[in-house]
């Protein structure tokens, strides 16, 4: 029975803050990279085919595969903070963790000694991980349901920001499902030394982020 469990990690009441970050759509909407579904959808699509999103699920993917391994745990984990380019984009996986590590460590109490081995700065992904595993949920939906979780809440951003109509925000993400398939896929097999992206307008948006006249979001 691992399917009510991966409804929870993915589901929009988990209390993790996710709702509060744009990571950089916000700066895309207010320069007009960023106007309409259509421009939405393209930048939601190359993030999930290029961008730093891939890294993270990839990494998550292996932390995932390290349990009872705590060395690869914290070394995927200090992986992920490295990899972040912007403070935002750090805080923000930060945050999330430790939102979602202080959650685990009520509910799933067996969880603490690792977490408190990742101390303060464990990344999202990496928590998302350890329950996964944990609650034994298999591998290829665990990499969906971390893209899907990661897909919505951007759109739901849009939807804000340009702002959209709600069935306009459905319509992408069933349009962008086939990506998430696929790019699951791609990463569960992918080698350690093709762990690539190319993620510097991410990273421009978000620098951009804290300067902007009026914002919505954290990130």
């Amino acid at each position: 029975m691992y399917l009510p469990y991966l409804l929870q990690l993915v589901s929009p009441a988990l209390p993790v803050g996710a709702y509060s970050y744009s990571e950089g759509i916000e700066t895309l909407v207010a320069t007009g990279t960023i106007a309409s579904a259509n421009t939405l959808k393209s930048w939601l699509e190359t993030e999930l085919r290029c961008g730093a999103i891939r890294l993270e699920t990839a990494a998550t993917i292996r932390a995932y595969r390290a349990e009872g391994n705590t060395d690869a745990i914290l070394y995927w984990n200090a992986w992920i903070s490295a990899s972040k380019e912007t403070e935002e984009l750090r805080e923000q996986s930060w945050q999330m963790g430790s939102a979602l590590r202080r959650l685990l460590g009520t509910i799933a109490p067996s969880l603490v000694p690792i977490f408190d081995e990742l101390g303060d700065n464990c990344n999202y992904g990496i928590a998302f991980a350890i329950a996964a595993s944990h609650w034994q949920i298999p591998l290829e939906v665990v990499a969906v349901g971390y893209l899907h979780s990661w897909l919505s809440n951007l759109v739901g951003a849009g939807v804000k920001l340009i702002p959209l109509g709600q069935t306009q925000g459905q319509q992408i993400l069933i349009e962008l499902y086939p990506i998430v398939e696929a790019m699951a896929t791609e990463l569960r097999s992918l080698d350690d030394g093709d762990l690539d992206c190319c993620a510097w307008g991410l990273s421009l948006a978000s620098m951009n982020h804290e300067t902007l006249y009026s914002r919505l979001f954290r990130s």
